[in-house]
């Protein structure tokens, strides 16, 4: 397998040519290879539902981060190093430290500047990026007019999440509803915005009890509106099959669920990976486009390689002022297209089969035929 240089990226002018190439090679495609959409379809964004063949000329990002408080990263660290503390075997040597959280600007935080967004947003645009889902809700402290006018001022279209993430931020009265109550909490959720995905809906670790209740209940709130789920696994994805047999113990199809975060689990015979694809599950390689790359490069060749190109989603799962483009070149929002995608093109994959993993595949996941009305 071709060995991938962790230095190798792409232009604006080559992200975008290989959507153009690829574009061009699927009109000489047949139509059964064609992505096709349920009649009457959306992608619900916040701005508008758009008719899925009208995101079709840029690749969708299913799973990134625009709207954070500043709290949000030092929470994740603290509750990651009291689970390794917890769940530490006796006698065992100790973790090592864990990472610090990066040092916090002397301005705004960037997830609360307005202007530092919309024009990161605006580049990612410009850089071949058509849609981007962000997979916050309330309990992560997202805000959800921020995004809108992110939206409004980069012409990105942007899909908002809903849900609960998972119980280290759950709030505290999630413990002790009923499963029907948090159902309910959830569906305000959809009523009061117009939510395009659940999502990132977690386990933190091996899922809970409270956990599995919520699942069972965002199961349910996709059949009453069709929305469709994306999901945060464990660390590193030790609940991921428990989580899609949840899901569809409750009714749903697996083809409207990603399982994500499975590029942290590395695992050269991708067994957890295969037997969610056989299931019709998407795989979620969603905090891709840096040093984490190197193992995930020869997982996705094996599932190509497995004729599983259908079920393969790719993002970055943004979350830190160093990944911008204005503080790293290389980086920014696109860096899923820009710097992970040439990787997977260096060990093999053809442009056609990377168009439909960046372009295709995501639509799929995210059109859905609504149950409930968009709100005004």
């Amino acid at each position: 397998m071709t060995r991938v240089d962790e230095r190798l990226g792409w232009t604006r002018r080559e992200a975008i040519g290989l959507l153009g190439m690829a574009l061009a090679g699927a009109s000489a495609r047949s139509a059964s290879a064609a992505p096709t959409f349920p009649k009457g379809a959306i992608i619900r964004t916040l701005l508008r539902d758009y008719a899925p063949e009208e995101l079709g000329g840029g690749a969708t990002l299913f799973h990134e981060h625009l709207s954070f408080p500043p709290d949000f990263l030092p929470r994740f660290i603290k509750y990651s190093a009291e689970t390794a503390a917890r769940n530490r075997p006796p006698n065992a040597p100790p973790p090592p430290a864990p990472p610090q959280p990066p040092p916090a600007p002397a301005g705004k935080f960037f997830m609360q500047d307005l202007d530092v967004m919309a024009e990161e947003i605006a580049i990612a645009k410009r850089e071949g990026i058509a849609c981007i889902v962000d997979g916050g809700h309330p309990d992560m402290g997202r805000d959800i007019n921020f995004l809108k006018q992110v939206s409004e001022k980069s012409g990105m279209p942007i899909v908002a999440g809903a849900g609960f993430y998972n119980e280290p931020f759950y709030p505290p009265e999630i413990a002790t509803m009923s499963e029907d109550q948090v159902f309910d909490a959830i569906m305000k959720q959809v009523r009061a915005d117009n939510i395009g995905a659940f999502g990132e809906i977690g386990s933190w670790d091996y899922i809970t009890k409270v956990e599995r209740k919520v699942f069972r209940a965002t199961g349910r709130a996709h059949l009453a509106t069709n929305i469709p789920i994306f999901t945060h696994t464990g660390i590193p994805g030790k609940s991921a099959l428990e989580q899609l047999d949840i899901i569809e113990d409750v009714g749903v199809d697996p083809r409207h669920v990603v399982i994500g975060h499975v590029g942290n689990l590395v695992d050269s015979n991708v067994d957890v990976h295969k037997a969610i694809c056989r299931r019709g599950a998407f795989v979620g390689f969603d905090r891709q486009g840096g040093p984490g790359d190197t193992p995930v490069v020869p997982m996705v060749m094996a599932l190509l390689e497995a004729g599983f190109a259908d079920n393969l989603l790719f993002a970055s799962d943004f979350s830190s002022a160093n990944q911008l483009k204005r503080n790293n070149k290389e980086m920014g929002y696109a860096k899923t297209l820009t710097v992970f995608v040439p990787k997977v093109k260096a060990a093999g994959a053809s442009d056609e089969v990377l168009r439909q993993i960046m372009v295709d595949n995501p639509r799929r996941f995210l059109a859905f035929v609504p149950k409930i009305k968009r709100k005004a």
